[in-house]
């Protein structure tokens, strides 16, 4: 054993190895795509997940339920990623990733059961991940920005299913004026950067009430309210820093033997604020939104000079500030400059549902756009945020990529078929790997059907009778539980939610399927001197 490495472990070590560690990893990823399975589709279900404050989250929202879930399995917590990678790049298609993922985890075993080696899956896996990315190319169509009409049904059909699905003609409309007010036309094609829509929540009223404006909303309102009301042609200032006094931050004692000495004191506070605020007017500034703290005392010059503030600002919406108007965020007093500040034609307090909101248009930069959404509870408007944020995300990655598809499980049921005839030219054991691939996809339109209360073995043989006889884009359509071409239908999905969908999942399937031992400690074990401690880096 000299010169051998040797494996030192606690005693309260678990390990598992070989094909028990397969397996155990296997049960868990296909345990969360079951979580999320009964979410899939305009007729899914919905969860409310209970948290341990007792805070309330009903939604249908792949991601968010996976994000919410208390998930502690290192498999079950890579099929979560593979959501929240769908969530970031796509903003939609989270439950399909997820149920993908447990589908292809899935046929893998079955295949394990038969004894072909997991490296051998693997490969299988990658080459019909590739030819499916080959086939999606044969059935999508191109759309342009000039596409309303598309690019309005990309919109309803993300929107169906979700809470807000009854009003998606209204909202859809929204949404398409949104994305298409902050495009941007690149020597690379269109980008469109959905973090310059700002959308702000008010609970009271109707869905219908819910408005898009041209500008940037900012949740406060002035800190005095004889200050003005409405500031045209605004200079604009972003502090990071407080604008009061700075105590001093060490033990400090200051002995005052006499009521002068105390009068001497407080006059210098009162001074050094008025420095502050002297160099805030004299940049030209008119208004100012301030991170933190402002003093009753700066409050008072400010209002006396005719100045617009707000405190208290969030961060984030300091960085959209700065975005939209061109200013620059300064992190002391001592660093505003008047070429630094940023510009909006009006800055403006509106009552919003009884709630006074700062509102700026004209931005310096005129891609920036609010959304105010309305809704009877909490619960509704946060609903309706989510719905609207995938809205937002489908209609933006479809004028980037220019490329969509049907939807109602038409591609899933279209890359069955041809990675059947694709299994059948290659040879050796790969051929098995990826006639199992090619099942996994029929998961989705299966669960579709099954979701929506029909017989999913029935609705699988039509699809696939369909799509034998060429109808690429035959889908079902749940309401009427009949085949239907679904561009006839107006459902439509970008492109890039089946290509994310189908890497991200193939990815995780193979990491996964690579693991065939593991090890988890449950506490720190005594190690010997000079060995790493569990969980330390290497």
């Amino acid at each position: 054993m000299a010169g051998q490495p040797r494996f030192v472990s606690g005693s309260n070590s678990m390990k598992s190895r070989g094909r028990d560690a397969q397996s155990i990893n296997i049960l868990a990823g296909k345990a969360v795509a079951k979580a999320v399975r009964t979410t899939l589709g305009p007729k899914g279900m919905d969860k409310m997940l209970v948290d341990s404050l007792g805070d309330i989250v009903i939604t249908n929202d792949g991601a968010t339920i996976l994000r919410e879930m208390d998930i502690e399995h290192p498999a079950a917590k890579m099929v979560v990623e593979v959501a929240k990678t769908q969530d970031d790049e796509v903003g939609d298609g989270t439950t399909t990733a997820a149920v993908l993922t447990g589908e292809l985890l899935a046929k893998a075993e079955e295949l394990l059961d038969k004894g072909i080696h997991p490296t051998i899956i693997a490969s299988g896996y990658r080459h019909a991940a590739k030819k499916c990315a080959e086939i999606l190319e044969t059935i999508t169509i191109d759309v342009s920005r000039d596409d309303r009409e598309t690019l309005k049904k990309l919109a309803r059909t993300a929107l169906t299913g979700k809470g807000a699905g009854e009003y998606k003609e209204f909202l859809s409309e929204i949404v398409l004026d949104a994305v298409l007010s902050v495009a941007e036309d690149t020597d690379d094609g269109v980008k469109v950067d959905v973090g310059d829509i700002t959308i702000e929540k008010k609970e009271g009223g109707s869905i219908l009430d819910t408005e898009m404006v041209p500008g940037l909303i900012i949740d406060k309102e002035r800190v005095r309210p004889n200050m003005p009301k409405k500031i045209e042609n605004a200079k604009i200032l972003l502090a990071s820093f407080a604008i009061e006094f700075h105590k001093i931050e060490k033990d400090a004692e200051i002995k005052i033997t006499s009521p002068d000495q105390m009068q001497l004191f407080v006059e210098q506070e009162e001074r050094m604020v008025k420095e502050m605020v002297d160099k805030i007017i004299a940049s030209g500034a008119n208004v100012v939104f301030c991170q933190k703290a402002i003093d009753d005392l700066a409050q008072y010059y400010l209002e006396k000079a005719g100045i617009y503030a707000c405190r208290r600002i969030k961060k984030s919406d300091l960085q959209k500030l700065a975005k939209a108007t061109g200013a620059t965020l300064f992190q002391d007093v001592t660093d505003i400059r008047s070429s630094d500040l940023g510009a909006a034609e009006v800055v403006e307090e509106k009552d919003v549902n009884g709630a006074k909101m700062t509102i700026l248009t004209g931005c310096r930069e005129e891609k920036t756009v609010s959304l105010i959404l309305h809704g009877g509870t909490t619960h509704i408007v946060d609903a309706l945020k989510r719905a609207l944020n995938d809205a937002l995300c489908v209609v933006g990655v479809a004028l980037e990529d220019r490329k969509i598809v049907a939807g109602g499980g038409s591609p899933e049921i279209e890359l069955a078929l041809r990675l059947r005839e694709y299994a059948a030219t290659l040879k050796g054991r790969e051929q098995l790997a990826v006639s199992k691939f090619a099942e996994a996809f029929e998961i989705i339109p299966q669960t579709l059907a099954e979701n929506a209360g029909l017989d999913a073995i029935d609705m699988l043989i039509e699809l696939r009778s369909q799509h034998e006889q060429g109808n690429k884009n035959a889908g079902l359509d749940v309401y009427t539980g009949q085949v239907v071409n679904m561009f006839d239908k107006d459902v439509l999905e970008p492109l890039r939610i089946k290509t994310q969908a189908i890497n991200a999942a193939t990815e995780a399937t193979v990491m996964i399927l690579r693991i065939d031992d593991v090890v988890a400690s449950s506490r720190k074990s005594a190690m010997p001197p000079g060995m790493p401690q569990p969980g330390m880096g290497m």
